[in-house]
This record gives C-alpha cells, sequence and structure tokens, in this order.
C-alpha cells in the first residue's frame, strides 16, 4: 500500500512539473517570475573578454556586486573599467584557471576581499580545434583543466557557504559539444560533456540534501560568434544559426533569474538532443553528415592573438 501511495504521489508530481516545463516554455520571461538579485556578488570567470564580458555587463545592469576572473588580465581590466563605468561595485583577479592551487588562493582574497558568493558563473573555456592525434598531450590536458577541472576547484570554494545560507545559484557555461560529439573536437566535447554530467549530479546531490534554495543551470549553446571559433560554418544557418553573443546573455541570464536547470540554444537542438535518445548510432551519424555538423571545423581558426 505504501509503495502505490508513493507511485500515485509520484505521478502527480511529474504530471505538475510537465505542466510546469510547458509554462516555462511557452511563457514570455517578462510574464513569469523571476528572483531579484540586486545587491548580489556575481563571480564569473573568463570575464575579460567574450560571453564573460557581456555577462558581467547584463548582471550590472540589475544592480549585482561583480568579481571578475580572467588570465587575461588587460581584457579583464577592460570589462572592469566598463562595468565601473555603469556605477556597479566590481573587483577584477587576474587567475590562471588551470592552475588548482591560484584558484585556491585568489579564492580565499576574494572571500577576504567581498565576502560570500552568490550566483558563481563557470565560463571559462579554451578550444584547440585540432583532431584528436594533432592535439599534443599537454594541449588536452590543459583543455580539462580551464573546461571541467576548474569548474571542480571553484565550486569547491564557493559552494560551501551557500549550502549554509542556502541560497546561491552555481552556472555552467558548457556546449552542444558536451551533448553531441564532433569531429575536430574531441578533447573539447570531452571536457563539456564532463561539465553537462557534473552539473546534473551537483543538481541531484543539492536535491539529496534539500538545499532548495541553491539553484544550478547547464547552458549548451551551439557555436557563438564571440571569436573563439572563428572559422566554423553550418551547413543549414536558418535551422543552426552561428549564434548572436547578446541574446545568448540575455537567455542565460534570464534562465538564472528564472532558476531554470538546463537551456539549450537554439531551441532546435532540444529536439536533436530528444532524438539523440531514440534513433539508432548510425542514424545520429547519417543525420550529423546530412547537416554537416562533422565538417563544421574544416576552416576553424579560432581567436587570433592580439583579440
Amino acid at each position: 500500500m505504501q509503495l502505490f501511495v508513493e507511485v500515485l504521489l509520484t505521478l502527480v508530481k511529474v504530471i505538475w512539473l510537465w505542466l510546469v516545463a510547458i509554462y516555462k516554455a511557452v511563457v514570455p520571461v517578462r510574464f513569469q517570475v523571476q528572483k531579484d538579485v540586486k545587491g548580489q556578488v556575481v563571480l564569473i570567470t573568463g570575464a575579460g573578454s567574450g560571453l564573460g564580458r557581456l555577462m558581467s555587463l547584463r548582471f550590472a545592469v540589475l544592480g549585482c556586486k561583480l568579481v571578475l576572473w580572467d588570465v587575461d588580465e588587460r581584457g579583464n581590466t577592460e570589462t572592469e573599467s566598463l562595468v565601473r563605468s555603469m556605477g556597479a561595485k566590481v573587483k577584477a583577479y587576474r587567475v590562471d584557471l588551470s592552475k588548482r592551487e591560484d584558484i585556491y588562493k585568489v579564492a580565499d582574497q576574494v572571500k577576504a576581499d567581498v565576502g560570500d558568493v552568490d550566483i558563481l558563473v563557470n565560463n571559462a573555456g579554451i578550444v584547440t580545434g585540432k583532431n584528436f592525434l594533432d592535439c599534443p598531450d599537454a594541449l588536452c590536458e590543459k583543455t580539462m583543466q580551464v573546461n571541467i577541472h576548474a569548474h571542480f576547484w571553484t565550486t569547491k570554494c564557493f559552494l560551501p557557504s551557500m549550502l549554509t545560507n542556502n541560497h546561491g545559484h552555481i552556472v555552467t557555461i558548457a556546449s552542444s559539444a558536451g551533448l553531441f560529439g564532433v569531429s575536430g573536437l574531441s578533447d573539447y566535447c570531452a571536457s563539456k560533456f564532463a561539465a553537462v554530467g557534473f552539473d546534473e549530479s551537483l543538481r541531484n546531490e543539492l536535491s539529496k540534501l534539500g538545499k532548495d534554495g541553491v539553484n544550478t543551470t547547464v547552458v549548451c549553446p551551439f557555436y557563438i560568434n564571440t571569436g573563439m571559433f572563428e572559422g566554423v560554418k553550418t551547413r543549414f544557418p536558418n535551422i543552426l544559426p552561428i549564434l548572436n553573443p547578446e541574446e545568448v546573455v540575455d537567455r542565460i541570464v534570464n534562465a538564472v533569474l528564472t532558476n531554470q536547470e538546463m537551456l539549450i540554444i537554439p531551441r532546435v537542438s532540444y529536439l536533436f538532443y530528444y532524438m539523440k535518445g531514440l534513433v539508432p548510432v548510425k542514424v545520429q551519424e547519417t543525420m550529423s553528415r546530412l547537416f554537416g555538423v562533422n565538417d563544421s571545423m574544416d576552416e576553424f581558426l579560432g581567436r587570433s592573438k592580439e583579440k
């Protein structure tokens, strides 16, 4: 009898959660309940350029206090100046995210200077863009260190206070390459698959602990026009476009404000993601060839040194 009741209650909850998911999917964000983040401390890694800089500016508009991390000191200082010109409080730190001890050291400094972090955005990432056998071991290792190991160490630094306060948000900037394997991105895909798995496992741990005030969001976008993937191509841009970074940042921040657990961009990628679990592997490979996914990196250039 007890099992029957449990199954029945679970069924009711599942139906309710489906209705909530449908509501969030079809109702514009401006009409949804959004949390107030004014005055909260937001730490963004990779803040010196690209999405990191744009997210810094967006959170500044919302009245947040910014903590900016990047190994690129010049770019990070430029972001700091832009944020400060908007009237927001901001502190910038040079951090080599491929080095655990550097992360721990600067995290202690942030706690002393600023206090607890409310929203942690693990955004920093690198891409080698080489076929697996052409990628030097050192670059493979660095990809993992920056794209996933750094997530472990930053989360270990700032999650404890979130648990104590039952308040916080951890954002993982992953990639559609964390959902689908792509030729020419073996090390990158491995790191991003790991990031997606880390977020899912962490979310389940938080649920088990009953910490409903600590949320996580994983973001899986297609290629973004930030320079990081300069030279990539898409065969059907009307279906799978190279994404506008400003639009991506708007979607990310909205996901944080509405506690959306998973954000895949563009929306059509949700369909591909769902289909992946339903169709045979060879069918997936055939569809990838049709959409030119495995040719998308053929003309990859990456971010130039002067950017």
